[in-house]
């Protein structure tokens, strides 16, 4: 998996040569697919890239019909100014029908001569071969805690916002390599107090402290299931989290656990970490397909409390 950095090169010198193939850029959101695709345009065109660009978002208009009318009447005029081609941007375009994937194939092949096509995408795998063999591949993975906090840093200080070290690591961890999230956990948090700590963070994204979760597992796992379901009703009820988020929060913490030897999860042997890993992936799945979330987490909790019994 090629990195960001990588990508940006290889973007600069499109850029330089002023030469610019169909590009398909997939990958996790929030880590620059977007920006990386209008930025190359503005450097292409300079100030007068708007008339030159057209960006569509192909989960609102997924059917056949954008791309005969729309995408084809713009790709069909000849570019503005001096500007040797057009461009077309389709947003999340893993959502573009089949059908519609496969009058987009004719239009890129009829039309390459005065313009481009920038696909991005969360999985390229729901791209048809077509269009992924016409365009160049570039696959984003999600961004470094280094390289999200020094983004955070660069923010505060341009924005004026006083953060601490342990509001820094907070977005850190609520954003999971998603600078999106990151960059909208720093903005909520700041509008709601002028130091922006790690208490903010957590109260403004709906997330449980990482503590709180291990508390919950360990004591399920230590047999106290009385006290696991507190902590799950202080989750709940008190802090308003989703089901969704525990069990996901779950899983993170479960991961960082099984390498810490003061945790109770740590003393069991390894066939029972992948039982119980399976059994956030059932529930998971379960919660999906929209069972009771509150049944399903005392089970899991319950599933876990059963495990450490085990053991014993």
């Amino acid at each position: 998996m090629v990195g960001q950095d990588q990508i940006i090169k290889r973007l600069k010198s499109y850029v330089a040569s002023r030469n610019l193939p169909h590009l398909l850029f997939s990958g996790p959101p929030g880590v620059g697919k977007t920006a990386a695709a209008i930025s190359t345009v503005r450097e292409l065109f300079g100030e007068s890239w708007r008339g030159n660009f057209l960006e569509l978002n192909a989960s609102d208009e997924r059917g056949i019909d954008v791309v005969r009318h729309k995408v084809k009447d713009f790709a069909r005029m000849a570019p503005l100014g001096e500007a040797e081609f057009k461009v077309i941007f389709l947003d999340e375009a893993d959502a573009l029908t089949n059908d519609a994937q496969s009058a987009l194939r004719r239009t890129m092949e009829r039309y390459s001569a005065n313009c481009r096509f920038i696909l991005s995408c969360n999985y390229s795998s729901k791209i048809i071969e077509p269009i992924q063999s016409r365009c160049a591949v570039y696959r984003f993975r999600s961004l470094t805690e280094e390289a999200v906090k020094d983004r955070m840093i660069y923010i505060a200080s341009q924005e004026n916002v006083s953060l601490t070290d342990e509001g820094l690591a907070a977005i850190v961890y609520v954003a999971r390599g998603d600078m999106r999230i990151a960059i909208n956990a720093l903005q909520a948090a700041s509008l709601m107090e002028d130091l922006v700590t790690d208490e903010a963070i957590y109260q403004t994204t709906a997330t449980a402290r990482p503590e709180q979760i291990r508390d919950m597992i360990d004591s399920a796992l230590g047999r106290e299931f009385t006290k696991a379901r507190s902590f799950l009703d202080e989750l709940l009820l008190i802090q308003g989290l989703s089901g969704e988020d525990v069990v996901i929060q779950m899983y993170r913490e479960m991961i960082k656990l099984m390498d810490d030897p003061r945790s109770s999860l740590a003393q069991l042997p390894e066939s029972t970490w992948v039982n119980l890993i399976d059994k956030i992936g059932e529930i998971d799945f379960r919660m999906t397909e929209g069972a009771n979330e509150r049944i399903q987490l005392e089970a899991l909790l319950a599933y876990f409390t059963l495990a450490g019994a085990d053991q014993t």
